[in-house]
């Protein structure tokens, strides 16, 4: 096979006739070919991807020239901006000659043009909209990554959900899980320890330790109320494009576990709530998950086992899934294997673990007419291996790429037009105030100052016993000995089960549990994958 017929079956497997995104030209034999594009059709956006490459690459770029192009296309797109300079996609681009000159060399009409944008921050901290969960919606399986608790603990933290749960002792901040976990652990809870599982006085006390340091860290703001809505992401402005979500995390970038455990708590809340669409002629979202070494790192079995799920079953509801990292050996194999699209940036050779990584990522791709081992390591800033799935589902040849140039700002938004922004946005004023609402920690501390101001009963005094008239003493006497014995016996017996339910209904436990009652009845967690609890709308 000749190079110009191999340079044309490149190009001609990118020839899709339905809508597609544009990522850049084709590199054949050190020359760029501005009539071979190298797309994606718009629908297999739901079917997953993965954009990899070591630092200084042009992941970030990748990133934003893809989401301008989904939101010009009506589709909303979420980003976590873990270096803070995505905010620039609001913006409209900076021509300069280098922007026009690779315009030029892949064929691409450049104009700064700006896209519809809102910004999120994590539990407020940074600019952008407040973005908090409730413990209850978090689910023990998260909540356990993000407390770094190994997997016994992460049962036993499953077990603490249970109980409030079923309690109706509603998990909206911190501080209701360390009063839930503190009760279960005092001499009143200890009873009722012992009744959900076999959670030990030891793992509870771990737990507790666990939340007491989480919270002294600054971490408290992040959980609470109003919980963000996850179905405000879906939106698209008045003029159809779709709205680009940025998660600002400049300010939290040196709490990896938090962050990346919270962007999977939006994905499996959306998991939760969308419904079945089956294939859509374009995704209703496409979610970047920045960082994605960190979602797996030290991850349990049963996160990684409701990961991918997620990831597997996802794509019916219409949403896509972009893992951004360095190399794909960075993601289980189960989940690489659904990720369909792939967009790799260069690859560093400088160490003996680098070339591992290097042959394993080569093995990851479909056969090519390239030698990918010495490509991956001499493609340029902008430049990308990439194959994605065909209108018809089958992988596309491997193209070397030289990819587009955003057309929004490549650089962050500074900082007062970033407020102005968030101020102005209609969502600011139902998310940026906090809410404190009565939920476990109010009610167990109401229950405990109720059953303190109680007085203790006094013992009463043992009456003496009547004398037995005589009829009854000459009907006794009548009476055989069998009968007079099992006759003391039942009243024995129906003295002793009023004396038990006196004690039981007299109780404190039973006092407060009565109290409740109204309110636990249907309000049972359900519970799915992560452990997360369905949003009621």
């Amino acid at each position: 096979m000749t190079e110009s017929t191999s340079a044309a079956d490149i190009a001609a497997g990118y020839a899709f006739t339905g809508p597609a995104l544009d990522l850049g030209a084709l590199l054949w034999d050190g020359a760029c070919l501005p009539d071979a594009p190298v797309r994606i059709p718009l629908p297999m956006l739901n079917r997953h991807g993965l954009v990899a490459g070591a630092t200084g690459t042009g992941k970030t770029k990748t990133l934003q020239l893809i989401a301008e192009q989904l939101s010009a296309q009506g589709v909303p797109v979420f980003l976590a901006d873990v270096k803070g300079d995505l905010s620039g996609v609001s913006a409209p681009g900076a021509a300069n000659d280098r922007v026009r000159g690779r315009a030029a060399e892949v064929g691409q009409k450049w104009t700064a043009t700006g896209f519809p944008a809102e910004f999120y921050a994590l539990g407020g901290l940074g600019h952008g909209i407040p973005l908090r969960a409730t413990i209850t919606s978090f689910g023990p399986v998260l909540l356990a990554k993000v407390l770094q608790l190994n997997r016994t603990q992460e049962q036993s933290l499953g077990l603490v959900f249970h109980y409030a749960d079923t309690k109706g002792l509603e998990l909206v901040d911190l501080k209701d899980l360390r009063s839930v976990v503190a009760f279960l652990t005092s001499d009143e809870g200890r009873t009722e320890l012992k009744s959900i599982g076999g959670l030990s006085t030891a793992t509870a006390g771990v737990i507790l330790r666990s939340l007491t340091a989480f919270e002294a860290q600054g971490m408290a703001s992040f959980f609470g109320e109003p919980e963000f809505d996850t179905a405000d992401l879906l939106r698209t402005a008045s003029d159809g494009r779709g709205i680009v979500s940025v998660l600002e995390l400049p300010a939290v970038q040196d709490k990896p576990q938090l962050f990346s455990t919270f962007l999977m708590w939006l994905l499996a809340d959306l998991f939760h709530d969308l419904p079945e669409v089956g294939d859509a002629d374009k995704p209703g979202l496409v979610f970047f998950f920045d960082e994605a070494h960190l979602l797996f790192s030290d991850a349990s079995k049963a996160f990684l086992d409701s990961l991918t799920q997620t990831v597997r079953l996802i794509r019916s509801k219409g949403v896509g899934v972009f893992f951004v990292t360095q190399t794909p050996k960075d993601v289980p194999g189960d989940v690489l294997a659904q990720l369909g699209n792939r967009v790799q940036h260069a690859l560093r050779a400088f160490t003996p673990d680098d070339q591992k990584a290097l042959k394993a990522t080569v093995k990851t791709f479909p056969d090519s007419a390239y030698d990918l081992e010495e490509l991956l390591t001499g493609l340029g800033t902008g430049e990308a291996v990439v194959t994605v799935l065909s209108e018809k589902g089958a992988p596309t040849p491997v193209a070397a790429t030289r990819l587009r140039a955003p057309e929004s700002l490549m650089g962050p938004v500074d900082g007062p037009a970033l407020d102005r922004a968030v101020r102005a946005s209609p969502l600011h004023e139902r998310y940026a105030q906090a809410v404190d609402r009565e939920s476990a920690f109010e009610k167990l501390a109401a229950r405990e100052e109720s059953e303190a101001a109680l007085p203790k009963p006094k013992p009463k005094p043992k009456p003496e016993p009547e004398p037995e008239p005589k009829a009854a003493q000459e009907a006794g006497e009548a009476r055989e000995p069998g009968e007079a014995e099992e006759a003391g016996a039942g009243a024995a017996e129906s003295k002793a089960e009023r004396s038990v339910v006196e004690q039981v209904v007299g109780s404190g436990m039973f006092k407060s549990l009565a109290r409740s009652v109204g309110t636990q009845i249907g309000r049972e967690i359900t519970r799915s994958l992560f452990g997360t609890a369905r949003r009621r709308r």
